[in-house]
C-alpha cells in the first residue's frame, strides 16, 4: 500500500470524532496529509526529498518538522522505511555542507542568492542555524523511541554526527572559524555584520550560531533555545555514538552539552522586571541580551516540546509567561488572535506555528481551546495553516503553502486525540465555531 494510503487510513478515527464541527474533518486531513501529498518526491537514489513547500528547497529544520507527526505510525514497514529516509537524506546533506540550511535536489546550482563565500552546487543556502545540525538527530531521537529501531545508524549517521560536532565545538570559538556569510543588496536581517562574521563574542562554553531559525540574522550570537536544543541532541549524539562502540565521540558528545548547559546558566539567564529570571533569547557573554521570542522552532515557547524541560519547570513557566506577554515586542493581538510573531515577517503578524506550540505546550483545557478556536476562524477559507497572517485581518497572510505549519496542526490536533482530550477540547470551541 502507497504510505500516503497507510497514514490517511490511520486519521479515520480522529475525523469521526471532529465530525462534531463541520467542516474540521477536512480541514485536518489536509493538512495532516500535506507532506506526503504535496512536498514529497522520491529521487534516483531511493530516498526522499521534501521541499518546504512554495521553495524549491529541502530546509534540514522544516524535514524535520514537516515530518515529525508521521512517527507514530511508524510500526508500518513503508513509514518506517519513509522516516529513516528522511534521517539519510539529512545527514548526507550535513555531509556536504554542515554550514548549509537549505539543500538542492542534485548539484543543480540552484540558489536563493548569490552570496559570499559562494555555495556549491548542492546548496540553496548557507545560513549556518544551529537548528539546521539538531534537526537529523531529533529525529533519529523520536523516531528511536517510538519504535526501538536503530536501523538509522549508517555510516552517513555516522559520519554525520562527528561533523555535526566538530562544528558545534568549532564555533564555542567562533572568532576564529572560518565561516563567515555576506549578502548583499537585501535587509540588514539577511547578511552578517562585521564582514560577514557577526556581532563579536567571547568564549562562553555555548555555540554560535549565524542565523536563527527564522533564516533571519542573529542579533548577538548565542542563541538561547538553539544552545539548549543542541544540548539536548548532544545526549542523543551520546547514545547513539555508544552504539556504534565509538567512545570517543560519545565522550566528546557528553563534554560538549555539559560546556554548552553552563554556559546557558552563567550567561543566558536574565532578571526581568516583571517576570523574575528566565531566559534570554539571544546573548554575547559580553552581558547583552535580546529580551523576545520569536515564533520558529526552537524557540523559548517550545522548549517541553523539545523535550528540553518539563512543562511545569518554574523557569519556563517564568519565561513563558514572559513570551506571552507585552513585554515580548513579537507577542501581538488582535481581534481574531493573539500570539507570537516573527520580525522575519509583517509587524503584527501571528504565526500559526506559535499558536499551535502554546497549545502543544498548555495542560490547560481552556487555553488550548481558545487557541484551536483561533487557528480555526484565521485560515481565509482556504482550510490550509500560512506563514503568519493580520490578526485584525486574517485574509491577509503570508505563504498560501508552508507544509511545517499544516503539520503542526495535524501534530496539534493528533495528541490531542492520543492525550483523551479531544471531546472536552471540541465541546468548548463549538461555543463559538459552528463550521470551519
Amino acid at each position: 500500500m502507497d504510505i500516503r494510503q497507510t497514514i490517511a487510513g490511520r486519521l479515520a478515527p480522529v475525523e469521526a470524532q471532529l465530525a462534531a464541527i463541520p467542516g474540521l474533518p477536512k480541514m485536518f486531513h489536509q493538512c495532516f496529509m500535506n507532506t506526503l501529498e504535496t512536498t514529497y518526491q522520491e529521487r534516483d537514489d531511493g530516498l526522499p526529498f521534501i521541499i518546504t513547500g512554495d521553495i524549491p528547497a529541502m530546509w534540514l529544520r522544516d524535514s524535520m518538522a514537516q515530518v515529525m507527526h508521521y512517527v507514530r505510525f511508524a510500526d508500518d514497514p513503508d513509514v518506517a522505511r519513509f522516516i529513516e529516509g528522511v534521517i539519510e537524506r539529512q545527514m548526507r546533506c550535513v555531509l556536504i555542507d554542515p554550514y548549509a540550511n537549505a539543500f538542492n535536489d542534485g548539484p543543480t546550482g540552484a540558489k536563493w542568492s548569490e552570496d559570499e563565500p559562494a555555495q556549491g552546487p548542492w546548496i540553496w543556502e548557507r545560513k549556518y542555524e544551529i537548528d539546521s545540525l539538531c534537526a537529523p538527530l531529533h529525529l533519529a531521537h523520536v523516531y528511536r523511541a517510538q519504535t526501538g529501531s536503530t536501523a538509522f545508524l549508517t555510516d552517513a549517521f555516522h559520519r554525520g554526527m562527528r561533523a555535526i560536532v566538530e562544528v558545534f565545538r568549532r564555533e564555542q570559538n567562533h572568532e576564529h572559524s572560518p565561516y563567515y556569510f555576506i549578502r548583499t543588496n537585501c535587509p540588514p536581517s539577511d547578511t552578517l555584520t562585521r564582514n560577514g562574521h557577526g556581532e563579536r563574542v567571547v568564549y562562553t562554553g555555548m555555540t554560535w550560531s549565524g542565523f536563527r531559525p527564522s533564516d533571519d540574522a542573529c542579533r548577538l550570537g548565542y542563541l538561547v533555545p538553539s544552545n539548549l536544543f543542541a544540548a539536548g541532541v548532544m545526549a542523543d549524539a551520546a547514545y547513539f555514538a555508544a552504539l556504534l562502540d565509538d567512545e570517543a565521540l560519545a565522550r566528546e558528545a557528553t563534554a560538549l552539552r555539559e560546556e554548552i548547559l553552563d554556559g546557558v546558566a552563567k550567561y543566558a539567564l536574565v532578571e526581568h522586571p516583571n517576570h523574575g529570571q528566565i531566559f534570554a533569547y539571544e546573548t554575547d557573554g559580553l552581558g547583552h541580551y535580546t529580551l523576545m521570542d520569536d515564533a520558529n522552532v526552537p524557540s523559548l515557547l517550545s522548549l517541553p516540546y523539545l523535550g528540553l524541560c518539563q512543562k511545569d519547570d518554574p523557569l519556563y513557566l517564568r519565561t513563558r509567561a514572559f513570551v506571552l506577554s507585552q513585554d515580548n515586542r513579537f507577542f501581538y493581538e488582535g481581534p481574531h488572535a493573539q500570539g507570537v510573531g516573527s520580525p522575519h515577517t509583517p509587524a503584527g503578524y501571528i504565526w500559526p506555528i506559535a499558536l499551535c506550540m502554546q497549545a502543544l505546550t498548555s495542560d490547560s483545557m481552556e487555553e488550548i481551546a481558545g487557541l484551536l478556536t483561533q487557528l480555526l476562524t484565521t485560515h481565509a477559507g482556504t482550510r490550509f495553516m500560512h506563514e503568519s497572517f493580520d490578526p485584525a485581518k486574517p485574509e491577509d497572510f503570508t505563504r498560501p503553502w508552508f507544509a511545517w505549519a499544516n503539520s503542526l496542526f495535524g501534530e496539534t490536533v493528533y495528541r490531542l486525540y492520543e492525550d483523551g482530550k479531544l471531546d472536552d477540547v471540541l465541546a468548548r470551541v463549538a461555543q463559538t465555531v459552528k463550521r470551519v
